[in-house]
């Protein structure tokens, strides 16, 4: 379907984790065109916050025509998303970007932090046999249970309070999994470690690219990663995460830290420097 925004009304909202919100939207149509790791822009009701929140599709029930977000308080725009109650309203457009490939290979689902909600859905849809590595901060393991339904499940924590202490790769080797296939979501860091550990062991990588972003639909350039190749859009080496992505083949883009960011700008290169932060 042709992105649209629309008016959904809100069936239900629960806090699942600290700062954790879970949230079904009655929205048919996108529900029914929606695949595993697209996202939706929402829209604040305050007029004074004219830039959608992007928040990736967590589940998708196309029996009843609804869509669960499951996002975290990141500024006013969230803050704002997560007092409003079953029966309120709120504009949504969607949905946004492409999604992953569905394989018919073993895989890994792996999740970081605020990445860990688009693996369920994936997870739902992936016909092969799975390992979801599931990455948090402490022992608030939101949605662990809900995808552990559909996937074997391995945790790990930064405290070391649950599962293995470290990171999802340190989970990885610990367990001596295996996968001919990773998809994963999650902050950066976590993205070019995987995108390494990938070509160490020849594996496979899809990987979905969090970014703050403006349009939603490629048009502002406000959320371009570097690329290798040269995009038709822009002319330049950029991908736009929302239009291009969020998904790519890790080999595709170049994950730069904020160090790395620095020294390409100071280079000459003004690529994928635009953001928006909310307020």
């Amino acid at each position: 379907m042709a992105q649209k925004k629309v008016r959904a009304a809100i069936v239900s909202q629960e806090k699942l984790a600290e700062g954790i919100f879970s949230m079904w939207l009655d929205a048919p149509e996108m529900a029914a065109a929606s695949r595993p790791g697209q996202f939706i822009a929402v829209y604040t009701n305050d007029p004074s916050k004219l830039l959608p929140r992007p928040i990736s599709i967590c589940e998708a029930d196309k029996e009843k025509g609804r869509l669960r977000i499951v996002y975290r308080i990141a500024g006013a725009g969230t803050l704002e998303f997560s007092g409003y109650q079953a029966g309120d309203t709120l504009d949504i457009m969607g949905p946004l970007g492409n999604g992953f490939p569905l394989k018919d290979k073993k895989a890994f689902l792996i999740g970081g932090g605020i990445g860990i909600p688009p693996m369920l859905e994936l997870a739902k849809n992936l016909e092969c046999e799975k390992t979801a590595v599931l990455g948090y901060r402490d022992a608030e393991t939101f949605l662990a249970d809900e995808i552990g339904k559909y996937a074997e499940v391995v945790i790990a924590s930064e405290d070391g309070s649950v599962g293995t202490k470290g990171n999802v790769i340190d989970a990885i080797r610990a367990g001596s999994l295996k996968a001919d296939v990773i998809y994963a979501c999650g902050p950066t860091p976590m993205l070019k470690a995987l995108k390494a550990y990938a070509a160490e062991n020849g594996i496979e990588c899809w990987i979905s690219l969090e970014e703050k972003m403006a349009c939603g639909i490629g048009a502002c350039l406000g959320c371009v990663c570097h690329s290798k190749d040269v995009d038709e859009h822009s002319n330049v080496k950029n991908k736009r995460v929302c239009k291009d992505g969020p998904v790519f083949l890790a080999d595709e883009v170049e994950l730069l830290s904020s160090e790395e960011q620095r020294e390409r700008i100071a280079g000459g290169c003004m690529c994928g420097t635009v953001k928006v932060k909310e307020d």
